[in-house]
């Protein structure tokens, strides 16, 4: 029994496995933590987008030859 106790002791078939479970959750872990700042900044972005060309207004010009162009909020025209 004693000799029993100092192999199993000894035995280091599983800690390999144990680390590679561990490193494998800490890599989905931080997968994880990445998406979501990921989709947080890429739906902030969208709404943006979203707003600055609901407010845009699209001109074609006009009869006296004026050129057309986009305006508004947050456009330099």
């Amino acid at each position: 029994m004693i000799k029993f106790i100092k192999n199993f002791r000894k035995d280091e078939d599983g800690a390999v496995t144990v680390d590679w479970v561990v490193l494998t959750a800490a890599v989905i872990g931080l997968a994880a933590v990445a998406y979501q700042q990921i989709e947080a900044g890429a739906t902030g972005l969208a709404t943006d987008v979203n707003t600055a060309l609901t407010s845009a207004t699209i001109s074609t010009g006009d009869r006296t030859g004026a050129a057309g162009g986009i305006t508004g909020e947050g456009t330099n025209n």
